[in-house]
C-alpha cells in the first residue's frame, strides 16, 4: 500500500474516532475559506495582460477536527488558475495536506503532513505563507515528547512538498530544547535583582538523502555528489527581568547546489540578539553573519520552493506603500547583517508627552559582504494622539539598496522616504484615516508619491481610496478602490484597480509579481 493511501486510511479512521466520541462533547470542528479572486484585463499601459483567463483565483478550504485523544485535517487546495506571479509548477488543484495527530499525556505522534521549526530556523523551518506560494511541510511522521515540563524533545522524518509532488530526498531530524529557571536569590538581595534568572538550552540535526545525480562541470567532469548533507544548531537564550540574549550557531557539511554554484565549502550561520523591554520602552540589537547556507531538498531547484531552512532578513518588514517599495531579500550565499531598533514613551502630562504622551521609534539595519553594501535602512518613527478624536504618525527613512544583488541588475537605489498618517474619529462608529507619502531619488524610475483616504464605518463597512504614482520616469498612476464587508466571522472585499509590478517579501524570502489591472475579490471565513 502506498503512503498516500495509508495516510488516507489513517485520516478516516480519525474522523471515524473524533465522531464515535460526538457523546462525550469532546470534538470540536474548525477551518477556514480563503479565496483571491483577480479577473484581469489587458493594460498597456503599465505592461499587464490577462493572459487569456477571464478569472485567476487562490482558493483554500481547510478543516480540523480535535478531540480528547485524537485530531484530523486536511486542506482543499484550488490554483488551477493562479494569481500571478507565481512559478509554473504552482498550478494545480487537489489535497495536498492532511494529517492525523494522536496525543497522551507527554506524548504526540503526527503522521502525515506537518510544519516544524528548530530554534530560529536556520536549519529547519517548514511553514507555510500563501501571499509568496511557500508550503514546504513534510509528508512522513513527526514524534514530540515532554517528560518534563522543562525538557521536550522532537524526532522527525519525511518528503518534503514541491506544489504537487514531493521531492525524493529524506529529510531527518532531531531536536531538544530544555528550560532551567534558576532559585530566587536571597531576601538579601537587591530589589533590581530579584527577578528569576530564564535559561533555555537547545539543540538540533538534520539529514537530507538525496541519490547521486548526473551533474557536470563541462562535458567530461561529472561531480561527486555527496548523498548525505548534516546540519547542526545549538542556542542559548538568557532571560532575567527586561533583560533577554539569544545566541545561537548553525553549521552543515557539504552541500553543492544551484544554489551555491555546487561549490563544496562547508556552511555556517552565527548570530546573536540582545533585547531590553519595559513598560514605555524596548530596545533590540541583533547581529548575523551568514555564509553558503541555502539548504533544498532538490539539489538543483531554484527559486522560491524546496526550501530545508530560513535566514530571517534583519531587516524591519515595512507596511506602507513607498517604504516598501525596495524590500530586502536574504541573500544565502552569505552576508553580515546588523539591526538596531528603540522606542520610548513621553508619559502623559510631560513636556514631550502632551496631554496623551508621545512615542518615539528607530530602526537602523545595514547588511553588507565582500566589502559590498548589500542595503541600508534608516527610519525614526514619531506617533502622537493630538486630541481624544485626532492620531498622527510621521515616519521619515533613508534607504539604500542594491538592486543588483537582489534582483540581478540596477545598481545602488538611495531613497528619502517621508510618510504622514493621520486618523480621525468622527463618531464611535466612523473613523477617517489619510495617508500621505513621497519618495525621493535620482535612481531607478525616479520619485513616486502615494496617497490614500479610508473611511471605517463599524462594525461592517470599510470603504478605501489610493493612488501611487511615478513623478520620475513612467508617470503611471497605480489606483485602487476597494470596498470591504464584515460581519461575524465572514470578510468580503470587492475592489478594482491597478498592480506596479514588483516583490512581495516576508522575513527575506521574496515574490516576483507582475503588473495587474482589473477588478478583485477576496473572500475569508473562520469557523
Amino acid at each position: 500500500m502506498s503512503m498516500r493511501k495509508i495516510l488516507l486510511t489513517a485520516f478516516c479512521m480519525a474522523v471515524g474516532l473524533t465522531a464515535a466520541a460526538q457523546d462525550e462533547k469532546k470534538v470540536t470542528l474548525s477551518g477556514s475559506i480563503q479565496s483571491d479572486v483577480l479577473i484581469p484585463r489587458d493594460d498597456e499601459d503599465i505592461g499587464a495582460s490577462a493572459d487569456g483567463d477571464w478569472a485567476k483565483t487562490n482558493t483554500y478550504v481547510e478543516l480540523n477536527l480535535q478531540s480528547r485523544y485524537v485530531d484530523a485535517g486536511t486542506r482543499v487546495e484550488y490554483l488551477d488558475h493562479p494569481l500571478p506571479g507565481f512559478e509554473s509548477d504552482f498550478a494545480g488543484w487537489g489535497v495536498p495536506h492532511f494529517y492525523v495527530k494522536g496525543h497522551y499525556r507527554t506524548l504526540e505522534l503526527t503522521v502525515g503532513d506537518c510544519y516544524e521549526q528548530f530554534g530560529s530556523g536556520f536549519i529547519l523551518r517548514t511553514y507555510e505563507e500563501r501571499s509568496l506560494g511557500i508550503d514546504n511541510a513534510l509528508r512522513g511522521a513527526r514524534l514530540q515528547w515532554r517528560p518534563t515540563d522543562h525538557l521536550t524533545m522532537k524526532v522527525l522524518s519525511g518528503k518534503q512538498r514541491r506544489y504537487w509532488s514531493h521531492n525524493d530526498a529524506l529529510i531527518t531530524g532531531a531536536d531538544v530544547e530544555w528550560d532551567v529557571v534558576l532559585p530566587r536569590p536571597s531576601a538579601a538581595s537587591t530589589a533590581s535583582s530579584s527577578a528569576p534568572l530564564y535559561l533555555t538550552l537547545g539543540a538540533s540535526w538534520v539529514n537530507k538523502h538525496e541519490d547521486d545525480e548526473d551533474i557536470f562541470v563541462d562535458r567530461t567532469h561529472r561531480l561527486n555528489l555527496p548523498v548525505y548533507v548534516n546540519a547542526f544548531d545549538v542556542r542559548a537564550r538568557l532571560q532575567k527581568g527586561p533583560v533577554s540574549i539569544l545566541a545561537e550557531y548553525a553549521g552543515k557539511s557539504q552541500d553543492p547546489t544551484f544554489d551555491n554554484a555546487y561549490s563544496y565549502d562547508r556552511g555556517h550561520v552565527a548570530m546573536l540578539s540582545a533585547s531590553y523591554s519595559r513598560r514605555g520602552m524596548s530596545l533590540l540589537l541583533q547581529g548575523k553573519r551568514s555564509k553558503n547556507m541555502s539548504m533544498r531538498s532538490r539539489r538543483t531547484i531554484d527559486g522560491t520552493s524546496s526550501r530545508i531552512n530560513h535566514l530571517p532578513a534583519f531587516t524591519l518588514d515595512h507596511t506602507y506603500a513607498l517604504p516598501a517599495l525596495y524590500p530586502y531579500a536574504t541573500q544565502p550565499d552569505g552576508e553580515w547583517a546588523w539591526q538596531a531598533e528603540g522606542s520610548y514613551t513621553f508619559p502623559r502630562r510631560t513636556a514631550l508627552g502632551g496631554r496623551y504622551g508621545t512615542t518615539l521609534k528607530a530602526n537602523f539595519s545595514h547588511v553588507r559582504n565582500d566589502g559590498q553594501t548589500y542595503y541600508q535602512d534608516l527610519n525614526l518613527q514619531a506617533d502622537k494622539r493630538l486630541s481624544a478624536d485626532w492620531r498622527l504618525l510621521l515616519m521619515y527613512m533613508n534607504q539604500r539598496y542594491n538592486k543588483t544583488v537582489v534582483e540581478g541588475e540596477g545598481g545602488m537605489v538611495h531613497s528619502d522616504i517621508i510618510v504622514a498618517d493621520a486618523k480621525y474619529r468622527v463618531s464611535p462608529k466612523v473613523t477617517l484615516r489619510g495617508e500621505a507619502q513621497y519618495l525621493f531619488t535620482q535612481d531607478d524610475q525616479g520619485d513616486w508619491a502615494f496617497g490614500l483616504v479610508e473611511l471605517s464605518l463599524q462594525p461592517h463597512w470599510m470603504i478605501t481610496l489610493s493612488d501611487q504614482y511615478n513623478v520620475g520616469q513612467t508617470h503611471h498612476h497605480y489606483y485602487q478602490a476597494s470596498v470591504t464587508y464584515n460581519v461575524g466571522a465572514h470578510r468580503l472585499q470587492v475592489g478594482y484597480g491597478r498592480t506596479r509590478e514588483g516583490f512581495n517579501c516576508s522575513g527575506g524570502v521574496c515574490r516576483y509579481v507582475p503588473a495587474t489591472s482589473g477588478a478583485t475579490l477576496s473572500y475569508n471565513y473562520n469557523f
